[in-house]
């Protein structure tokens, strides 16, 4: 069994800065992509930042510039990196990943899991 579990949410005025993290753990045998989406009250989820296992990254236009996500391979870790906040990025932030497990001898196909989101709330 596989879970992401986030932390470093809270609350921040404008131009502050918020660091997430995201910790993997359970019968792992490989991580591929990770990402953070996030949603606001009353509107779809959307993409914010994804970053390969070799380190590649893509961000949304909206936080280009703002926000770096990285990953710590050894640690199962993704981390998104916050600043210059603004109102609009209050939301719930969730992070993903593309995972292979196993379950005793047997490798399961990857698979897209989830955390179960943390709040992050700009307002002065």
């Amino acid at each position: 069994q596989v879970q992401l579990v986030e932390s470093g949410g809270g609350s921040v005025q404008p131009g502050g800065s918020l660091r997430l993290s995201c910790e993997a753990s359970g019968t792992i045998f490989s991580i591929n992509a990770m990402g953070w989406y996030r949603q606001a009250p009353g509107k779809q989820r959307e993409f914010v930042a994804t970053i390969t296992s070799g380190g590649s990254t893509n961000y949304a236009d909206s936080v280009k510039g703002r926000f770096t996500i990285s990953r710590d391979n050894a640690k199962n870790t993704v981390y998104l990196r916050m600043n210059s906040l603004k109102p609009e990025d209050t939301a719930v932030f969730y992070c993903t990943a593309n995972i292979g497990s196993y379950r005793g001898y047997v490798h399961l196909p990857d698979y897209d899991y989830w955390g179960q989101g943390t709040q992050v709330t700009v307002s002065s």
